[in-house]
This record gives structure tokens, C-alpha cells and sequence, in this order.
């Protein structure tokens, strides 16, 4: 049997990684500031995540949720007080598309609306309702395109607050810093006007925090910069280092009903014991203001290579979440990279590399990587 053939692979097998590092099967070494789609939250193979893991499996892997599992407690009380949410609900499911499509039934459960304004150039994850409000023709197949989603401009709060006015939407969904579109970031002004005229017209608002969440941002929530506190936070990637998991975060005033939402393998022990374990090197290590702390020197390095370096338009983000705006396409600056710097970095529309590094990163890290970049621009 044939793999179905959806992404376009480099030609190279990676075995092995140790925290901003992974090896091929060659035995050669690459510089990971991209944490396979940001998903490597405490770094590749830390040494109390596989303890964690191991001690489980050799415990129990999986029971259904039928029955009490204590890890699913034990992880809303931990990501409740760590995250300042600890008056909220926990729901965990398996994936951040899963996680989308939970927030946006929920939401249309608890106020009886269809409608949903969604930002351009946003990307919620490939699956239904998911897939409708991501901003991208492309990947919309017709079953989904139900004609039930608004796009409107990042930060245009006027745009926003008239198709509120409508009366009939059901949610707002946004990224506070966009990931797949470019790293752009929602503004305090923005973000807080929305809150306003979500609560004052009945809508719920959902801040997507899949990418741009979990301590990338150098806050928990990347919506903590903004000073709002959305009715529906999705989580995922981080949460538990690559375990497949995800969750919702639900204000307290949403009431549960039995049998709306459900699922099969979401919080099975092993990935509560992951995710338990991510929280715990979180705390130990101190990783969101790792995130905040070397961001913020990447950020300046760039900065000042910008100077210097004219094929760098702008430099965008906020901690461990940046992204390098070229006026040339990224395909020969990411390829170099990787193949001759050997150095994995992600990307974003046609001219954009995302920089999206395990947590704990470290300024010798930025140097080394900074290095390496004005190397593949000086030999352009």
C-alpha cells in the first residue's frame, strides 16, 4: 500500500532529538526552530516527559471515559491555576482542528445561531465547521462551504461590529496572533472592542490559541497581552510535546448537557500524562518566560540584521512565535537552510519564514541560528 500523497516531504528521515536539536539517519544534526509545526513545546525527548510517558504506559495506556480518570482532574487543576483560568471547564479532545469544531457546537448549542465571523487569512484546522471558518479557498472542499462564515479584516473592530449588529451571530473566532497567516497580530484596541460587542449582542466569543497559545507568546494566552478573557479558549500543540491532545477551555456560565459533546480517545492517560508532564517542566524551568526572555533578543537580532539586510521587509511576533517578512520568495532562504545550514524553520504565504522553536530555546541557540541566516544571505 501506497501512502496518500499530501504533502511535499524533504528528503530527509529524522530519528532523533534532544531539545532544539534533531538528528537524520545520516547521525547529521539540525537546529529545530520550527518544533514540527510548534507542537515541541519543552523540547525533543526531555528526559521527566519520557519518564512520565513510560511509567504510564507500563500502568495503563488507555480506558475509556466511561469511568473516572483522576489524570483529567489533575490536569484541569494544574492548566486551571498555571494559565489563570482555574475557574473555567476543561474538555479535552485529540487534535486542534477537533478542539475548533467543539468550541464552534458549542457555541451555536448555547445561543441556537449558525452564523460565524472569522478573520482573513486565518487558518482553525481542516475538518467541517474547522475548515469553513479558515480563510483558504483551496482547502474548503464544497460539502463544507455551507455559506454559514464572514471573513473580515484583522483589527477593522468597525467591520466587525456591524455584522455583529445583525443580531445573529453566533460566534467570533480569532487567532490573537495569526500562525499559517503570516504572523499577524490583533491589537489590544481590536481585541477589546470585539469582547464588548460580542457580550453586548449575545455572541461567543472563541480565541483559537492552537498555535499562538501555551506559553509561546511569553504569556500563557497570547490573548493575555490583549486584556480580554474570550467565553472559549482551544488549545493544542503544546500541550502535551507531540502526544496527540487537545482541549477547550469553557467559562464558567456555559452549562454542560450529556450527550452534545463526546469522544472516544480525548484525555486517555497517556496523553494526561504527557500533558501533566509538559505542566511540570513548565513550572520547574520556567518556559513561558524563557518564551518572553529570549523572544524578545531574537526579535532585537533580527531587528538588527534588518538593518543591514535589505531583503528583510519586517519582522513580526511576539516570543517564540516570529516571523520574517522577505521581498523575495522564502523557498532558496528555507531550502538553504535546511540543506546547506542545516537548520528547519517553517513558513507562511509565498515570502514569510516562521520561527517557531521548542520553548527552550536559548540565546546561544538564537546566536548559533543568526549565524547561520546571514550566511545564506551573504551567499544569495
Amino acid at each position: 500500500m501506497k501512502l496518500f500523497d499530501v504533502y511535499p516531504l524533504f528528503d530527509i528521515n529524522i530519528v532523533k532529538g534532544q531539545g532544539c536539536k534533531v538528528w537524520d539517519d545520516k547521525g547529521q544534526e539540525y537546529l529545530d526552530l520550527y518544533g514540527g509545526h510548534a507542537v515541541i513545546s519543552i523540547g525533543h525527548c526531555h528526559p521527566h516527559y519520557t519518564q512520565c510517558l513510560t511509567e504510564q504506559a507500563s500502568r495503563l495506556g488507555f480506558y475509556s471515559n466511561s469511568v473516572i480518570n483522576t489524570l483529567q482532574q489533575q490536569l484541569a487543576d494544574r492548566l486551571g491555576r498555571i494559565s489563570g483560568y482555574d475557574d473555567y471547564q476543561l474538555f479535552l479532545v485529540n487534535s486542534g482542528a477537533e478542539a475548533n469544531e467543539n468550541c464552534l457546537k458549542l457555541a451555536s448549542f448555547t445561543n441556537g445561531r449558525k452564523r460565524v465571523l472569522s478573520a482573513e487569512k486565518a487558518f482553525h484546522g481542516r475538518t467541517s465547521l474547522a475548515v469553513e471558518v479558515t480563510n483558504n479557498p483551496k482547502i474548503v472542499a464544497p460539502i463544507n462551504d455551507n455559506g454559514h462564515v464572514t471573513f473580515l479584516p484583522l483589527n477593522d473592530l468597525e467591520a466587525w461590529e456591524r455584522e455583529l449588529a445583525k443580531g445573529d451571530v453566533c460566534a467570533c473566532i480569532l487567532e490573537c496572533i495569526q500562525g499559517v497567516g503570516g504572523v499577524n497580530m490583533a491589537t489590544p484596541e481590536f481585541a477589546q472592542g470585539l469582547q464588548k460587542a460580542c457580550k453586548q449582542y449575545g455572541t461567543v466569543l472563541i480565541c483559537d490559541e492552537i498555535q499562538c497559545g501555551y506559553g509561546r507568546s511569553g504569556q500563557f494566552f497570547a490573548h493575555q497581552w490583549l486584556g480580554i478573557r474570550p467565553d472559549l479558549i482551544s488549545v493544542a500543540k503544546g500541550i502535551a510535546n507531540g502526544f496527540p491532545m487537545s482541549a477547550v477551555l469553557i467559562a464558567p456560565e456555559f452549562a454542560p448537557v450529556y450527550g452534545q459533546l463526546g469522544t472516544t480517545f480525548g484525555g486517555n492517560h497517556l496523553a494526561c500524562a504527557a500533558a501533566l508532564a509538559v505542566l511540570d517542566v513548565f513550572e520547574q524551568e520556567h518556559l513561558v518566560d524563557n518564551a518572553r526572555d529570549v523572544g524578545d533578543y531574537f526579535i532585537s537580532q533580527l531587528k538588527a540584521l534588518q538593518q543591514t539586510q535589505p531583503h528583510i521587509v519586517e519582522v513580526r511576533g511576539r516570543g517564540l512565535m516570529i516571523g520574517i517578512v522577505l521581498d523575495i520568495p522564502h523557498k532558496e532562504i528555507r531550502q538553504r537552510l535546511i540543506h546547506e545550514e542545516h537548520c528547519f524553520t517553517g513558513c507562511a504565504s509565498t515570502n514569510i519564514l516562521r520561527v517557531l522553536p521548542p520553548l527552550c530555546l536559548t540565546k546561544a541557540e538564537v546566536d548559533d541560528f543568526m549565524g547561520r541566516l546571514k550566511h545564506v544571505f551573504e551567499t544569495l
